[in-house]
């Protein structure tokens, strides 16, 4: 069975920093690629990040470039998501999701889900 679980969240001042964790289990973690999306309230869930095992490819939406950094520890089957410099509209729930191989930026096409975790930045 594929679980997926995040942790890492919490109240953070903005500036602050925060790391996310995904801790994967229940498939093949040298072959796949693991998406972090967020969803703020009343908005539509947004892709932020992606890690493909295949070549090591990352991928970072605009507005958190410079900002996130993703990583993945195989020996742990985990990967991170470290925020730096948390802005107010940071503020939602964190999500890491897997599909096969490569990433995409349309969460519609990873097949497990986490149960997300909370992060809020306050002003």
């Amino acid at each position: 069975e594929v679980q997926l679980v995040e942790s890492g969240g919490g109240l953070v001042q903005a500036g602050g920093s925060l790391r996310l964790s995904c801790a994967a289990s229940g498939f093949t973690f040298d072959d796949y690629a693991i998406g972090w999306f967020r969803q703020a309230p009343g908005k539509e869930r947004e892709g932020v990040s992606c890690i493909s095992s295949s070549d090591g490819s990352t991928y970072y939406a605009d507005s958190v470039k410079g900002r996130f950094t993703i990583s993945s520890d195989n020996a742990k089957n985990t990967v991170y998501l470290q925020i730096h410099s948390l802005k107010p509209e940071d503020t939602a729930v964190y999500y890491c999701a897997v599909r096969g191989t490569f990433c995409e930026s349309d969460y519609g096409q990873y097949d497990y889900w986490g149960q997300g975790t909370q992060v809020t930045v306050s002003s």
